[in-house]
This record gives structure tokens, sequence and C-alpha cells, in this order.
């Protein structure tokens, strides 16, 4: 590994990464189980304004940046919630608000399900990204490009 290399498109970047809301509350960190972060460019995982924040950057660059809801993780989309009756449930899962609940996908997948709200036998199952219509500050440390990281 080169340590000249930067990020270019379709770079394989492993990286340690923040993420916080407007509010300043951590949604979520790779360094709270340690283990890095993968983003491969130009496969449409991350949004071209994320790839774009990530182009250029060197093996142990750090760098902070706000995406608006529609980069980071989408807009949240109404069509994605849902109204499901309580006997399409398991008995043994415990039906509140906040609660995620694994489904499978007709292929097979799961998809994880955030139970938003539960009005006699309807629950309200939200099916978009946890982050999804929010803001989102992203702190990035690149670690290593196209090969992983080695452990210290």
């Amino acid at each position: 590994m080169t340590s000249n290399l930067t990020v270019y498109p379709g770079a394989k970047v492993f990286v340690h990464m923040t993420l916080t809301l407007n509010d300043g509350s951590v949604a979520d960190s790779s360094r709270v189980n340690g283990k890095p972060a993968m983003i491969e460019l130009g496969n449409d995982s991350v949004s071209t304004a994320m790839e774009n924040e990530l182009l250029g950057l060197t093996v142990g660059a750090k760098k902070t940046f706000k995406l608006a809801a529609v980069d980071a993780f989408g807009d949240s989309n109404p069509n994605l919630v849902q109204f499901m009756d309580m006997h399409h449930f398991p008995h043994d899962i415990e039906l509140k608000e906040g609660a995620v609940v694994a489904f499978e996908q007709p292929s097979g997948e799961p998809m994880p399900g955030i139970i938003r709200e539960v009005q006699g036998h309807s629950v309200k199952v939200d099916f978009n990204h946890p982050l999804a219509g929010y803001a989102v500050t992203f702190e990035v440390e690149v670690l290593s490009i196209d090969e992983p990281p080695v452990s210290h």
C-alpha cells in the first residue's frame, strides 16, 4: 500500500466514521465496535455527494462534513410506512414504539422495520432507513484504500 494513494472513483475505502445529528447526538460510530466501515465508490452504495467528499483524501486523512438528508440516507418515503395487523407478528415479540423488527422480503433477505405506533390491533411499521429524513454530519478518518487495514 502506497502512502500517497488517494481515494479515486471505484476505490474501496476503509474508514472509521462517526455520524452525528443536528442535535449533537451520535447516531452511529464505527469506533464503538472497533470495526471500520468499507465504502465502495461507484457502486451506488453511497450518494454522489458522499463520494465527492471522500475523493482525493489520503490514508490518515480526517474530514468532517455535513450532508442534507437527501444526500445522507435519503428523504423519508411515506410509501415505506405501512400499517399491519397485530396478528401478523409472532406472539413473543414486544410491539412497542421504537422497536426494530426483522421482516423477510420475498427474496428471503431480511428487512428491518421500526415500530412507530401501536393502536389497538394496528401496528405502524416504518421501513425507511432509521436515519432517512435527517441531515447528518460525518466525521471520517481514512484508514486504508483498497486493502483492509492492518489491525494493531
